[in-house]
């Protein structure tokens, strides 16, 4: 068969998708994919992920933010999301006391480089108190803040921007939806009191942004100038404290505490409606459905350092991103590429010349090392591009074929595919030595059986 370019012609990405949690795309070095070229701030951000919640609405014993998603948790979703951020220097996730060695632990088997967990508190504003006197005064004069919920895992670096810059100029920000249900109140007995007009109200969401000072102020009393250090989990914030013990108590709403005493008045934006959060068990189920989704729109493709490899990378990448599947390409998985064991769920190995299967069979090695609690099959695609005319697999297919049953036993799926030159001939590149193999033929191996 043969295979020629061909005009791809699809509708993009649907705007409201959430941001994939998971992946980090090839890029220049200090660039993030998910926000135009060139895009930065000149101020420092760090971010607060309040962690602590038990997850009594989930009715399940493992909070919410721990419960695992396809092999990694919840919350290592949400970390991501942020890591990915190239201006994004830090990210303190406050956690309850007895859950520091598993956050500790989360943070080293996903390999999390920004991230610190310090213990939280009984309630939210006091979590979130302690993570602002994690960072410190350190984080500098107009550097800016942003808290954001440990279980919203799909949060996309354009909304991060826009709510740092704002609270950078406005000294807090915050994302907000419309109200999509009619909010009433009712009766101590039970009966309609009044209705709100919809129309004129909206629904608070998150991620939200403070310049240090504010989001410090807020929950400072006016004029203290006395030191502050974390508090235990049961007890209040130190007597320095702006709340009142009502706040830390019921308080959910930080943009409130910053109008409230510091007299700052957030710019509110208009969030996507994917910054939903995950609150009930349907809602894992419902972020675990939106995640595979992602993963099945990324691959990791391994050249082997070759610049025929590299071209082959380059067109697929070319081809596939008009179908809103995001490539990262590597040469190997040594380094700082080994993250790509951790995170991606489905590989592209490229193999040059000579067949060689020992390259399948180290991949698949290198993968379960890896230690992946998997709840999904990994992909492996072996791409062996040859110099023959050939078009001869019998013998070849047979050792890889023993490689893909063991591979099964294991939740890795293998296939392969075998390109040939065109008899056309190959286009050249500016390269000399190096081709980029835009016709060519196919021939799939029966490797997965």
């Amino acid at each position: 068969m043969e295979v020629n370019d061909t005009d791809v012609r699809r509708e993009r990405c649907d705007p409201d998708r959430p941001a994939h949690p998971g992946v980090f795309l090839t890029r220049e070095a200090g660039k993030s994919d998910h926000q135009p070229a060139g895009l930065s701030v000149d101020f420092p951000v760090s971010v607060v992920l309040p962690a602590g919640g038990t997850g009594e609405r989930t009715g399940l014993r493992t909070p919410k933010q721990f419960c695992s998603l396809l092999g990694r948790p919840l919350i290592s979703y949400t970390v991501q999301a942020f890591e990915r951020v190239s201006w994004i220097q830090s990210v303190v996730v406050v956690v309850a006391e007895e859950n520091m060695d598993l956050m500790t632990d989360v943070v080293q088997r996903f390999r999390h480089t920004k991230v610190r967990a310090v213990p939280g508190g009984s309630t939210r504003h006091r979590s979130i108190w302690n993570g602002v006197l994690a960072l410190g005064e350190g984080e500098g004069e107009g550097a800016v803040v942003i808290v954001h919920d440990a279980v919203r895992p799909f949060v996309d670096e354009d909304l991060l921007y826009k709510i740092a810059t704002a609270a950078k100029e406005h000294g807090a920000a915050g994302a907000i939806r419309p109200l999509v249900s009619t909010v009433i109140a009712t009766t101590s007995e039970g009966y309609l009191d009044h209705s709100l007009e919809r129309a004129k109200y909206r629904a608070s969401e998150m991620p939200q942004g403070f310049t240090y000072d504010v989001i410090s102020r807020a929950y400072q009393r006016r004029g203290s100038t006395q030191s502050f250090t974390i508090c235990p989990a049961d007890r209040s914030p130190t007597s320095g404290s702006k709340c009142s013990e009502s706040d830390f108590e019921f308080g959910t709403e930080c943009l409130h505490l910053a109008l409230q005493y510091c007299g700052t008045n957030a710019k509110l934006i208009q969030g996507p409606p994917t910054l939903w959060k995950v609150t009930y068990k349907r809602d894992l189920a419902a972020a675990e459905s939106i995640i595979k989704d992602a993963l099945s729109r990324s691959a990791c493709v391994i050249t082997g350092g070759s610049a025929s490899g590299a071209a082959l990378a380059g067109a697929l990448r070319e081809a596939v991103g008009a179908l809103g599947t995001e490539l990262e390409v590597v040469p190997d998985l040594r380094g700082e590429n080994a993250r790509c064991l951790a995170k991606e769920g489905n590989f592209i190995l490229v193999s040059v010349g000579p067949s060689r299967p020992s390259e399948v069979e180290a991949l698949l090695t290198e993968l379960e090392a890896a230690n992946r609690a998997l709840l999904h099959p990994l992909v492996v695609i072996w791409v062996h591009m040859s110099d023959s005319d050939e078009l001869s697999v019998s013998g070849r297919a047979a050792a890889v074929m023993d490689l893909s049953s063991a591979a099964k036993l294991r939740n890795i799926l293998l296939y392969g595919i075998q390109l040939h030159p065109s008899k056309i001939g190959h286009m050249k590149t500016k390269q000399p030595g190096s081709h980029v193999w835009k016709s060519f033929y196919l021939c799939v191996l029966p490797f997965d059986i």
